[in-house]
């Protein structure tokens, strides 16, 4: 992938996780999708890096930029 990305997502032996991309383990596991999105954004921020939340079905639901957007808003 061109951008480098952190995801919850969930967890093939059950839960949820927190993987960047190109990362073969987990960095963070819980029970709740909910308890890992706030470390995650942090995460994300602290090293400018996207953020995608993941749906139970592995849909993405919401995506975050905390690194460089090359398309920023006007105004």
């Amino acid at each position: 992938m061109s951008r480098d990305t952190h995801r919850v997502m969930p967890h093939p032996d059950g839960g949820w996780q927190i993987k960047r991309d190109g990362d073969q383990r987990a960095s963070h596991r819980g029970d709740t999708q909910s308890g890992l999105i706030d470390t995650a954004r942090e995460i994300s921020r602290n090293q400018g890096t996207e953020l995608q939340i993941h749906r139970p079905n592995g849909q993405i639901r919401q995506s975050d930029s905390h690194g460089n957007d090359p398309h920023p808003p006007k105004g």
